[in-house]
């Protein structure tokens, strides 16, 4: 195996290029193959541990490297050739880490690709919920690790739950891939291309501290933002990945809350949307009030939504995704006491049997959620509340089954997230010999979905006739309904009705005259 280098292609001066990548590779695609697996870093919290390349030469330590692309000025000729392409693949925290993503690039001189094809840098920003999803980051891979023959210069990013699950494993099914970044990492991804640049393979995925990003992220919307506010989880579900692929918990500073959001208000942004895989066990990590004989929490989410509360330009606020067990009587108390405060809770309940409650460790029972529930209607009788729902989780009968039905009679949930249980790598669920027939999922699935669309309408008919104050996010984007635009009322119902581009960031009093299950159309008043 030969290496053919292009002495045109290394920079002159730090002023005089950008450090792309400085080799012309004129390999076959299976010595390309071998010579990528040779060159992979192992990261740790703090350094990078060199190995050695294909002639057995140490790699650049950090202090030994040429200076960084993010460092030296580019010529016009090389920014044109930086572009990127985000694939987003999830839940709201793998957008937010998108639009984080997206900020990092745009600082370096990177701009939007407006379609795969024409990017130079991919990223999958991924998914592991689900087997369904992961499936789809790998045939997503198929369809473009070809170009990696035909352009060198093109790079391949996996980040999120994928990435973080799969590690060196998806770097050998598909050496194509230039970095392998988990979720904690997402905020390093310049500092990871640069190693990329240098000729390596990245994986991270060792866990870190997650320092505050200073760079500002590329929103999607001009009217409402994601802001995190606590990375990771520590409970312990059966099922579920998510401690293994987003690490332990790390709530954010409060100061730095605050300021992240008080510099989306002084953009314009309306609405902000708190964001935690646990949202509200906020504030644990951050240690026990000073002096206080009751050893309580410094800070909880229900403290934090006071701090927050009145900063300039933000007139609406949300947060998800809840916990039965850590909601509280006096986080319900003060979202009713705060008018910024949106009446919608999203509050997962996954099952309403308590023997399959307990095998998937969730820390409550059927009784506690209800009281819950109870306790929110009592203090916020229009609430909306949403929720998530697994089906077909191992050893479920069709009389527990029948229990989750009975709790969502009984609460009728605005909308309810359904899935049948689909076995993860490294959760303790996935190796029970006790596993639901496909078959038996499927018609569970079928059955719960009927009835969460029932009652997603009969909750709707409740606000027929109503004049409901909507922040207009955008137009229509439905063809031949460009007449038309849409926002949320508060109870993050989505509205639609006739009215120009002009409204987008406003609020509009709208009467509902038509409902759906999953939608709501009024007119202007």
């Amino acid at each position: 195996m030969a290496l053919s280098f292009s002495t045109s292609r290394f920079p002159a001066s730090p002023q005089q290029s950008s450090c792309r990548l400085l080799t012309t590779l004129k390999l076959s695609p299976a010595n390309f193959i071998n010579y990528r697996r040779t060159a992979i870093y192992s990261l740790s919290t703090t350094t990078l541990s060199p190995v050695t390349d294909v002639d057995n030469r140490e790699i650049l330590r950090d202090e030994d490297r040429q200076p960084s692309f993010s460092n030296v000025p580019s010529s016009p000729s090389q920014d044109n050739q930086l572009s990127y392409h985000i694939i987003t693949m999830g839940c709201q925290m793998n957008q937010a880490d998108s639009e984080r993503m997206a900020g990092q690039l745009e600082a370096q001189g990177y701009r939007l690709a407006p379609s795969v094809d024409e990017c130079s840098l991919l990223i999958l920003n991924t998914c592991s919920i689900r087997d369904r999803a992961e499936q789809k980051v790998y045939g997503a891979l198929g369809r473009q690790k070809v170009r990696k023959y035909q352009d060198p210069d093109f790079r391949i990013v996996v980040s999120g739950c994928v990435a973080q699950q799969e590690g060196n494993a998806l770097l050998r099914r598909v050496p194509e891939v230039d970095l392998v970044m988990g979720p904690q990492h997402v905020g390093r991804l310049t500092e990871l291309l640069e190693q990329v640049e240098l000729g390596s393979q990245v994986c991270a995925l060792e866990p870190i501290y997650i320092m505050e990003d200073i760079t500002k992220p590329r929103r999607d919307s001009s009217v409402s933002a994601w802001v995190n506010i606590i990375y990771g989880c520590n409970e312990g579900c059966t099922y579920c990945v998510v401690p293994g692929t987003r690490g332990k918990e790390q709530s954010r500073l409060p100061d730095a809350i605050r300021k992240e959001m008080l510099a989306l208000g002084e953009a314009g942004y309306k609405e902000v949307t708190l964001l935690g895989q646990n949202i509200d066990a906020y504030g644990r990590d951050l240690g026990l009030l000073d002096n206080d004989s009751s050893s309580r929490q410094r800070w909880t989410l229900a403290d934090l939504l006071l701090y927050v509360h009145d900063v300039p330009g933000i007139e609406r606020i949300r947060f998800v995704t809840s916990h039965p067990k850590y909601f509280t009587e006096k986080l319900i108390k003060t979202c009713k006491e705060l008018p910024k405060v949106c009446e919608y809770f999203n509050i997962p309940f996954q099952s309403g049997d308590n023997d399959i409650l307990k095998e998937m460790k969730r820390g409550y029972t059927r009784e506690k959620y209800l009281n819950m529930i109870q306790m929110i209607r009592h203090y916020m009788p229009d609430a909306s509340i949403s929720a998530d729902a697994i089906v077909g989780f191992p050893g479920e009968t069709e009389e527990q089954f029948c229990n989750t039905l009975s709790l969502m009679e009984e609460v009728k949930f605005d909308a309810v997230n359904t899935a049948a249980y689909s076995p993860r790598p490294r959760t303790p669920a996935a190796l029970w010999d006790n596993q639901v027939a496909d078959l038996v999922k499927e018609d569970r699935l079928h059955r719960i979905n009927r009835l969460v669309s029932d009652h997603a309408l009969e909750r709707s008919q409740r606000y027929l006739g109503r004049v409901e104050n909507i922040l207009v996010e955008a137009k229509n984007p439905r063809p031949g309904k460009e007449d038309q635009v849409m926002g949320r009322t508060g109870g993050n119902k989505v509205t639609f009705f006739k009215g120009g581009p002009e409204l987008i960031g406003s609020f509009v009093n709208v009467k509902i005259t038509d409902v759906t299950s999953a939608s709501l159309r009024g007119e202007r008043v």
